[in-house]
């Protein structure tokens, strides 16, 4: 089994790509879609009086200035947010058929979370029509898809009580200090490939760092798009069938049910 995130692919290699993560004898595991590239805020420009003749010399598009730019951050990734972009917000929203109808022309499903005041691309299911793809696959290793869980499963907590998911590394280096393999003997191995985790985490803007925090960052809502509730039942019982057969450890989800009920006791 491979865990696979979509990226936008380089210059000139718009095929399958498949970019390999973590060491050759890394395990990996199921898979899911998301454009990870860092990705800037918006401009604070305010738009400008948009000529009748195109934006600039030579421009033949058809889209508003502010449409565009809603059309640049969905491709650039990983997500356009209502929060961090709330300029672009509001034009996605208008103007969200025509930039649908872009995205289509090159193979790419926007997905749009109202609730969540959140969007982003992934490949479109074209089914047996071979076209080129936008977005290439990046697998994760078992660490990374095992930290995604854990910070779905937080996110989900923290929006049933109303309050931001936050979390620290402290908390993110313990919850994958669990799943050590009994008999490794390369503890400084093992501890790379755990910061190395949450470092891609932040790097993708799947965490956030708080301001005047040390170490304290805000969980994305836009993860809680890129899991479905049925994938993260699958993948739990994947990871907790194989920490059962090693025998030690907690298994995911009661360590996220512990933490509840503490933080409901304090």
């Amino acid at each position: 089994m491979t865990d696979e995130l979509e990226t936008p692919a380089d210059e000139g290699d718009l095929d399958d790509g498949i970019v390999e993560h973590g060491d050759g004898d890394e395990e990996t595991c199921e898979g899911v879609e998301e454009p990870l590239n860092e990705s800037k805020d918006e401009s604070e420009d305010e738009s400008e009086n948009e000529p009748e003749d195109g934006l600039y010399p030579g421009d033949s598009g058809e889209l508003s200035l502010d449409a565009r730019r809603v059309l640049v951050q969905l491709l650039a990734g990983p997500s356009l947010e209502g929060r961090r972009h709330s300029k672009l917000w509001p034009v996605l929203i208008r103007e969200e058929e025509a930039i649908r109808r872009r995205l289509s022309e090159l193979f790419l499903q926007l997905v749009i979370d109202r609730d969540l005041q959140a969007a982003f691309t992934r490949q479109a299911d074209t089914g047996e029509l071979e076209v080129p793809r936008l977005l290439r696959r990046a697998n994760l290793t078992l660490l990374e898809s095992i930290l995604l869980l854990d910070l779905r499963g937080r996110l989900t907590q923290a929006e049933s009580h109303g309050d931001r998911a936050l979390v620290s590394t402290g908390e993110m280096v313990e919850l994958l200090g669990v799943y050590d393999r009994s008999g490794n003997t390369d503890r400084a191995l093992f501890e790379k490939r755990v910061y190395a985790a949450v470092e891609k985490m932040k790097k993708h803007n799947i965490l956030r760092r708080i301001r005047h925090s040390e170490g304290r960052f805000e969980i994305s809502p836009a993860l809680k798009l890129l899991f479905s509730a049925e994938k993260i039942q699958a993948l739990t019982r994947v990871y907790n069938a194989m920490r059962a057969e090693d025998g030690a450890g907690t298994a995911i989800g009661e360590t996220s049910a512990a933490r509840t009920k503490a933080e409901e006791a304090g």
